[in-house]
């Protein structure tokens, strides 16, 4: 810096040069930082973009604010790269950049206040904290003030009539930052009518916004759902399926609701298979709601999972009564062992300060998070 600055030594732009090299190959950030700018600027070397793009990008890595500012910059004015100013796959953008900034402000210390009022139970104290931060832009003041407003009753601030309106106004805002949770929630509310009419065309949207841009296997079960239903959309079984299909692939969590999901798709398939049979004059007067009620597939379902739970455990018996362990064997000597290095530690690191948990209902249902002091 002294000789980039001729702070008490005459200006040597080779010397800064060479000394911000070795700082930068060392894991310095400021080192990194001032190589970029260096060769943004094209001081005492030829300007060269993708050094500067590649030595702000390492700095930015570490988090410095200046870093995420320069490559903001650049591809908010195309300087180097090509312009961009919203997200493209993986890519950074300048927007997103900006944000980035913007987000690591003094004021963003208030997320870890409002985080701590709900976790001591005064949820008022959090919605109004992330309020003003979610007017700010925050996504996940926005997402925050969402759920506690969606799952928490102690939050009171609002009347009862008010709640889902705010709550579905804050997930919009989310979604629109691109917040998977906060697009499927949209998808629960329009399906449901929580804050709004019921819309089952606007729903489908959602889910297959969500399907399409993160992959989400739980809207991917949703859009099967609906395909089954008929809901908002064209009753297709085959495409039902080849959503169920997807979602099973997408989370290891989907598979159990998937295969349930299947055999009620299956058994449908097959009353189809034989009214196309001709068989009508027998089936047509087989009405499955009037003579199991309207939720009849519920309870199928249920039945086939009591089946599966049942041969599950059954096999699990019939594994034991193989493969019983041996009993234990008496110690060598009088002299106990000492204890292995792997006996003395060990045990699973608890997440505490974060849990977002993703279910799978039998229709289209939200996933649950709790308020999250950053992403």
């Amino acid at each position: 810096m002294a000789y980039l600055y001729g702070r008490g030594v005459a200006v040597n732009y080779e010397l800064a040069l060479k000394y911000f090299q070795k700082a930068a190959e060392q894991g310095s950030v400021d080192g990194q930082l001032q190589l970029g700018t260096m060769y943004y600027n094209g001081i005492g070397v030829k300007r060269d973009y993708k050094q500067a793009l590649k030595y702000f990008n390492l700095a930015s890595q570490a988090g410095h604010i200046l870093a995420f500012y320069n490559l903001a910059q650049m591809h908010a004015t195309g300087t180097g790269v090509m312009r961009s100013c919203h997200r493209r796959g993986g890519e950074p953008a300048g927007g997103a950049l900006f944000k980035n900034v913007c987000e690591r402000g003094r004021w963003s210390e208030r997320l870890m206040t409002a985080y701590g009022s709900f976790k001591e139970g005064d949820s008022n104290s959090a919605v109004v904290q992330y309020l003003l931060l979610a007017e700010q832009g925050y996504e996940v003041a926005q997402s925050n003030v969402a759920f506690i407003l969606d799952q928490t009753e102690e939050a009171n601030i609002f009347s009862e009539n008010e709640t889902y309106p705010r709550a579905l106004l804050h997930w919009t805002r989310a979604a629109a930052q691109g917040y998977m949770v906060a697009r499927i929630k949209l998808g629960d509310y329009h399906f449901y009518g929580y804050g709004t009419d019921v819309d089952y065309e606007t729903a489908v949207i959602h889910y297959r916004l969500a399907t399409e841009q993160q992959h989400s296997a739980q809207a991917m079960f949703n859009l099967g759902y609906m395909h089954e239903k008929g809901l908002g959309i064209k009753q297709d079984i085959h495409l039902a399926k080849r959503f169920y299909d997807m979602a099973a692939e997408a989370s290891p969590d989907a598979q159990v609701p998937v295969f349930l999901a299947l055999c009620k798709l299956g058994l449908m398939y097959s009353l189809q298979y034989l009214r196309d049979l001709n068989l009508s004059d027998l089936l047509t007067q087989v009405d499955l709601d009037q003579l199991l009620g309207p939720e009849w597939d519920l309870y199928l379902m249920t039945v086939i999972a009591l089946l599966l739970g049942t041969v599950i455990a059954y096999r699990q018996r019939q594994h034991q009564a193989v493969f019983r362990p041996a009993p234990p064997r008496p110690p060598p000597s009088r002299r106990s062992p000492s204890p292995r290095a792997s006996d003395r530690g060990g045990g699973s690191q608890h997440w505490s300060c974060l849990a977002r948990e993703t279910g799978f209902p039998t229709g289209p249902g939200g996933t649950q998070s709790l308020p999250s002091q950053s992403r």
